[in-house]
């Protein structure tokens, strides 16, 4: 499942959850997770992941990355989807897709997600995974996907001449792939808790259905985040897709021109307050991030020096702050091979789950016929 950041990505642009979802139980249930995950990490299954449709940018390090190898490092057995099949959700042909899951692998290791102690896979080499949907449409009727409030989203953020069937199912794409490992953890943002409550309806329906005292499935909990918010060059969303956002490939200098332009605002005193000035608080919330300070802090000691100050100051961090990183990337970079065995052994261990998953969903249902 892009999670966090989406089935595996946040979606550009998700929606509000939906009506029924009681957020604040979530967040209560999130919390109590967190805890038990300090005291007893090894007995958790989490899956995430993201869309290969371009490099991942700092958003992305902020907003799940970083959560990623934090629970990687607890000892929390971790999936990471490279989710090349719903490229497709959101438009006609997945152009350049052997470069993009590349690149994706590449932010992976740079981040610091080890394929020793995490499985990094694609869709696409797992057919039992995808041989999951078909059992699991059957558990979810029409009514309950159009009502989904983050395929609304998506839908009308597509980039297809027309809406597909894959986009219309991506809910229940998206619990296969929680579903084949059992993942019973799934780090998401709050905009994501109607897709996970499709996988727990399926597990809850599947389980009810065919396996009657003997549940084949998990229905998996909601890790959510309180990923900051970072926006934009253009004062939007920080996305892929817009030309707005600061790789982790880019270059020092590539960041400096991307800040540069970045918008602000006419007041010339720095100060962070998100909810008047947003444009200004996100330079100062990535430069505080980065340093590992306040934003307050950090909003006082550029003081009245202007957003040009500011400029400088968010660049320096960030350029600091990912220059390790950067240099891991390129390291990485230099042997291809490499990057295709992290795949290689990640698929195979994953694509024997799913096997073994799909062979108890056979044995449940009366199709395995052997």
């Amino acid at each position: 499942m892009t999670t966090e950041n989406s089935s595996a990505d946040v979606q550009e642009g998700a929606a509000a959850p939906g009506p029924g979802i009681d957020t604040t139980l979530a967040r209560r249930r999130s919390a109590e997770l967190e805890q038990r995950l300090r005291v007893d990490p090894g007995r958790f299954r989490v899956l995430t992941g993201d869309r290969p449709t371009g490099r991942l940018h700092l958003g992305h390090y902020f907003g799940t990355l970083q959560n990623r190898v934090r629970l990687q490092d607890l000892g929390v057995e971790t999936f990471v989807l490279v989710a090349d099949y719903q490229v497709l959700t959101d438009r006609d042909v997945a152009e350049h897709l052997a470069e993009h899951v590349e690149d994706l692998v590449l932010d992976y290791l740079a981040c610091g997600i080890d394929p020793e102690r995490s499985t990094i896979f694609t869709h696409s080499a797992l057919p039992a995974l995808n041989q999951l949907l078909l059992p699991f449409l059957s558990l979810v009727s029409v009514a309950e996907l159009r009502r989904n409030p983050t395929v609304k989203d998506e839908i009308a953020h597509s980039r297809q001449a027309a809406v597909s069937g894959l986009m219309f199912t991506y809910p229940v794409h998206q619990a296969a792939d929680i579903l084949f490992c059992k993942a019973d953890l799934v780090p998401v943002g709050q905009d994501q808790l109607p897709h996970l409550e499709v996988t727990r309806t399926v597990a809850r329906r599947f389980n009810d259905r065919y396996a009657a005292g003997n549940p084949v499935f998990p229905e998996p909990d909601a890790l959510l985040s309180d990923a900051p918010l970072l926006l934009g060059t253009d004062g939007t969303k920080m996305s892929k897709s817009r030309a707005n956002a600061v790789a982790l490939a880019a270059t020092a200098d590539e960041t400096a021109a991307l800040i540069r332009r970045a918008k602000t605002d006419a007041t010339r005193r720095i100060t962070y307050a998100p909810a008047a000035r947003p444009e200004v608080s996100s330079l100062v919330l990535l430069a505080a991030l980065c340093q590992g300070r306040d934003p307050h802090a950090v909003a006082e000691e550029i003081g009245d020096a202007g957003a040009a100050a500011l400029k400088r100051t968010a660049t320096e961090a960030v350029n600091d702050h990912f220059a390790p990183l950067r240099a891991r990337r390129q390291e990485y970079a230099r042997d291809r091979t490499y990057l295709r065995k992290v795949l290689q052994a990640g698929n195979e261990r994953a694509a024997a789950i799913a096997e073994s998953t799909l062979d108890e969903v056979r044995a449940a249902m009366g199709t395995r016929y052997r």
